[in-house]
């Protein structure tokens, strides 16, 4: 593989720094029909002048090394190799931390040189998006460093069958590319600019993440030429790690009987400057780590490094597969934490998926048994339509098809990936203990939950409460033997929205039964409560000296715990301006807005609305009257002069005119304050 740098997995080291670079390089090194970044040159080579502008994305990302211009503290790559074993899933996240991050930033921002907003030291979103709409496009031309070759251990560089992208199942993300909230943050300057940009200096040192993942609605990101035996023969698989500075690599293997890794070898290739060639094995790095997943598949996962130092050492790992059984090999054993015979293995129909229930969780079924190559089960079922296996998290799934039988007992063996069966087997009887259902209360504030026992064990305790994702009510236990029984649910702390059943099913005759069982079920919102404060007066307000602002204060609350969001109206104008504490909130309300009005208003009109996270809203109208109002025309008692009728309009007119006047100013004031 020697001389092969960009063999096939460039991609998948493009994925670590690549993820971030290839993501975003690729994406912005000229990925546009508008803009086209420099390419990485030799030394003897110059940039054109016109910086390459206009050139398709394939010639500007073909065969580009994200690891030369970004530089990540760590990668992770996760490669499905497809059933048909010529197709792939490859999932890469790839971070980058301080002082690094910034470099990343930098070296995007440059690749828009020539470009509104490109090269000017600040990093903007209209560049972020410019990467996650480009990025598929670039990549799905990158090549991937990795291949697989069918036959007896090879070395060195041969006609690989490279693996490559599939820009249709390409997907781009990332995290904190450009920090939303960050105090440098600005609109973005530059002309033609979208609307809400962003932007901040490419120098904030904040960590960033960059992710590749499958597209939705795609079923692989990766094609290679199909092993003509399908992985039934040996093969090797063959990483050109050249610059990954630190990254995990996981490949996970469609389901062979008997597939294993042989060997393995890290091979470092150097070129002296008289152009002698010296390959050695290199014995610092570990190799790789081969587990068998409970469904029977097979893992590799590799943890590869390269320091800057090393560079140009061109470094490749081999790693050797075959099916052919080992000489030795020891049959797997039974442990003590295994169920024993005639042990009920309870089963829920509500949590059918289909036709399969997942009836035990990984954690338990793994201290079951023991074998140096890991172990999967085989059960014979008396009931025709039933079968059971653990898939790769170990879960063992229960599937039925074509049965209407509600129990069946079953022989099952331990059996390694080669074959080899425990000596004794266990018997144990699967099937349904309860039926369940549930409704909300009358009232809307407990879940009733009934439930049926089947007969299938003799008895059971039931312990269950109503629960969210960050939230769960009380719990309640009953002890079902042959009756149905009901028990309510509180919804006391919970929040409005979805609500699920969650607890536990226990008899001494079978297996715990962990219940997680959604009826469709939802907590309406409470609508918030809010209220507003007199003053010593027994007032609702209380005016300032200037006699154009007074003051609310009150209560809010929400039954559900929800926040709520303040708003108020006075004469068509409406704020949010509260000054919150608690509960409890005050608001500063100018009554400039009311000057506008065709009549006089001598009392005001407040409406206060208070609106809750799940949109339950309540309003609240307070009424305040203008102590500065001219109520007092019919008031002439003796003590009143009386006024003539024109002195009486001038007199009006004139206070009139000095009101509005005065009325502006405030409003003007204020405008100049804004």
């Amino acid at each position: 593989m020697a001389g092969h740098t960009r063999f096939g997995f460039t991609h998948f080291l493009t994925r670590s720094s690549t993820a971030i670079g290839l993501i975003f390089l690729m994406i912005l090194m000229g990925c546009s029909p508008l803009f086209t970044a420099p390419v990485a040159l030799d030394s003897n080579e110059q940039a054109p002048a016109d910086g390459r502008q206009g050139l398709a994305i394939e010639e500007e990302c073909e065969g580009l090394k994200f690891e030369d211009l970004f530089n990540y503290d760590f990668a992770n790559f996760v490669i499905d190799v497809g059933d048909d074993w010529a197709m792939a899933e490859m999932d890469a996240s790839a971070f980058v931390n301080g002082s690094k991050s910034a470099i990343v930033r930098a070296n995007l921002d440059g690749l828009f040189d020539g470009l509104s907003g490109g090269n000017n030291t600040w990093l903007s979103t209209d560049e972020r998006e410019a990467v996650r709409a480009i990025g598929p496009k670039c990549i799905g031309v990158m090549d991937t460093r990795l291949g697989i070759r069918e036959g007896i251990p090879h070395r060195g560089s041969p006609d690989w069958n490279n693996m490559s992208f599939v820009e249709d199942g390409i997907e781009l993300d990332e995290v904190d590319l450009v920090p939303a909230n960050h105090p440098e943050e600005r609109s973005c300057q530059n002309f033609g600019s979208t609307n809400g940009c962003k932007e901040v200096p490419v120098s904030v040192t904040d960590d960033l993440q960059i992710l590749m993942f499958l597209a939705a609605g795609e079923s692989n990101n990766i094609r290679f030429d199909q092993l003509p035996n399908s992985g039934d023969s040996n093969f090797t698989l063959a990483l050109n790690i050249t610059n990954m500075s630190y990254a995990h690599l996981e490949f996970n293997f469609p389901l062979k009987q008997g597939l294993r890794m042989v060997n393995y070898s890290i091979k470092d290739t150097s070129t002296a400057t008289d152009g002698t060639v010296t390959v050695s094995e290199n014995t610092d790095l570990s190799g790789p780590e081969s587990i068998y997943l409970p469904d029977g598949r097979l893992r590799i996962n590799q943890v590869v490094t390269y320091a800057a130092s090393d560079y140009p050492i061109v470094r490749e790992l081999f790693i050797d597969f075959t099916t052919m059984a080992p000489d030795t090999n020891e049959a797997p054993e039974w442990s003590a934490n295994a169920p024993e015979d005639g042990t009920v293995i309870p089963m829920l129909e509500q949590l059918n998926l289909g036709n399969e229930m997942v009836t035990v969780a990984g954690e338990q079924t793994e201290m079951w048994a023991t074998d140096e190559s890991g172990w999967g089960l085989e059960c014979t079922f008396v009931e025709s339509g039933w079968s059971a296996s653990l898939d790769s998290e170990g879960d063992m799934i229960v599937s039925k098809q074509n049965t209407q039988a509600a129990s069946s007992d079953a022989e099952c063996y331990v059996v390694d990936p080669f074959g080899a069966a425990s000596i004794d087997s266990r018997n144990w009887t699967f099937g349904q203990v309860f039926t369940s259902s549930a409704i909300l209360s009358e009232t809307g504030d407990s879940i009733e939950f009934t439930m049926t026992p089947t007969g299938l064990v003799n008895e059971l305790s039931i312990s269950a409460h109503a629960h969210q994702m960050n939230a769960i009510g009380q719990m309640r236990t009953v002890t079902l033997a042959s009756d149905t029984s009901t028990i309510s649910l509180p919804l006391d702390g919970l929040s409005p929205g979805a609500v699920m059943v969650m607890g536990q099913a226990q008899s001494s005759t079978m297996l715990d039964l962990d219940i997680m069982l959604d009826f469709g079920l939802e907590k309406a919102s409470q609508p918030p409560f809010i209220s507003a404060s007199k003053n010593l007066d027994g007032e609702n307000a209380t005016w300032d000296a200037s006699g154009l602002t007074f003051t609310l204060e009150g209560e809010v609350l929400d039954p559900d715990g929800e926040e709520v969001t303040l708003s108020l109206r006075i004469c068509g104008s409406e704020t949010n301006d509260f000054l919150r504490v608690g509960s409890s909130w005050e608001i500063d309300v100018n009554i400039v807005s009311c000057s506008l009005q065709s009549t006089p208003v001598t009392a005001y009109e407040i409406v206060l609305t208070a609106t809750d996270e799940s949109g339950s809203i309540t309003t609240l109208s307070v009424y305040v009257s203008d102590p500065y109002a001219n109520d007092n025309s019919d008031n002439n008692d003796d003590e009143t002069p009386i006024v003539g009728e024109e002195e009486s309009l001038s007199a009006i007119s004139m206070m009139a005119t000095l009101s509005i006047t005065l009325l502006g100013a405030a409003f003007a004031g204020r405008a100049r304050k804004e």
